[in-house]
């Protein structure tokens, strides 16, 4: 497979796209000659579980509540029911603690009134909106996908998973999909070098760290070999304000305020990608937590 490259703020795909060059919201462009030396897109706000800090989380109304106060993006965790319905929660469990019982165990009708479907998702909130999705039960991809082709929002979809070789396999059925790794640089067996490569080849579109384990280095790195970088746990004004400055492409964060006015902040002064390289600091990642793992 041929891995794809950025220049600007377009990424160009190779065959694992049928050699369509495709923007940053995933619409087809004319031509190579229709690219333009633009700065790099604005960072995406993804609102963590939508806006935790003031609704209940993976709902529609923690979801609906940080579209209206500005997210680019929505944050959520994804199972599928007993009767093949994808459904938003991120403990995969529901009831009371002596009678739990698992998502994957139950009906859709079975479940409390407060844990919405995708297609609640979609129906109530639309879809103009950057999507990630932490697939909690791998046998919800197929379901996943089809729901969101049928909102026409599967281009603006990132699922996410720790396995990037499961990942891959599901390029072929899905390649408007875009495909992240959540992991840890702890987890990573051999050369960085070598693994950015297999993810490049196999059609991997991004890699989710925890904040902590983000250098400036390490973003010009993967987005040399155009793998797009998103940090996990941004939850501070310094804590965005410095991984927006290293030039992550999104963060993650419970105060959808907070976050968009850092990402609006931020949007002004980003540089070309091709530019990262030449400007940043020489440093190294720091890994804070041997045991930090994805979301």
């Amino acid at each position: 497979m041929t891995s794809g490259t950025r220049v600007g703020h377009t990424f160009i795909v190779g065959a694992r796209r049928d050699f369509l060059e495709i923007n940053w919201r995933g619409a087809p462009i004319g031509s190579v000659s229709d690219l333009r030396p633009a700065h790099a897109p604005a960072p995406i706000g993804f609102a963590h579980r939508g806006a935790r800090s003031v609704e209940r989380e993976n709902t529609i109304a923690a979801f609906s509540r940080a579209l209206l106060l500005g997210a680019s993006g929505l944050e959520t965790d994804a199972w599928i029911t007993a009767d093949g319905v994808v459904v938003l929660d991120h403990d995969g469990v529901v009831g009371p603690v002596w009678r739990r019982r698992a998502i994957s165990a139950a009906a859709r009708s079975d479940l409390p009134g407060h844990v919405p479907s995708l297609s609640d998702l979609y129906q109530t909130c639309g879809t103009a909106f950057e999507l990630s999705v932490d697939v909690k039960d791998p046998r919800a991809f197929e379901a996943l996908v089809a729901e969101a082709r049928s909102a026409g929002a599967s281009r603006h979809l990132w699922l996410c998973y720790p396995d990037w070789k499961l990942l891959a396999s599901w390029r072929r059925d899905a390649p408007e999909v875009r495909l992240v790794e959540s992991t840890n640089l702890n987890k990573i067996a051999g050369r960085l070098d070598d693994h950015l490569r297999c993810l490049a080849d196999s059609g991997i579109d991004a890699v989710n760290l925890h904040r902590s384990q983000w250098a400036a280095q390490l973003v010009a790195q993967l987005h040399g070999t155009g793998i797009v970088c998103f940090a996990w746990d941004a939850q501070t004004p310094a804590v965005l304000r410095e991984m927006l400055g290293m030039g992550v492409d999104g963060v993650y964060c419970d105060d959808v305020e907070m976050m968009m006015s850092a990402v609006d902040a931020a949007a002004g002064q980003r540089l070309p990608i091709c530019d990262i390289g030449q400007t940043i600091a020489k440093a190294s990642p720091t890994i804070d937590d041997p045991d930090i793992g994805p979301m």
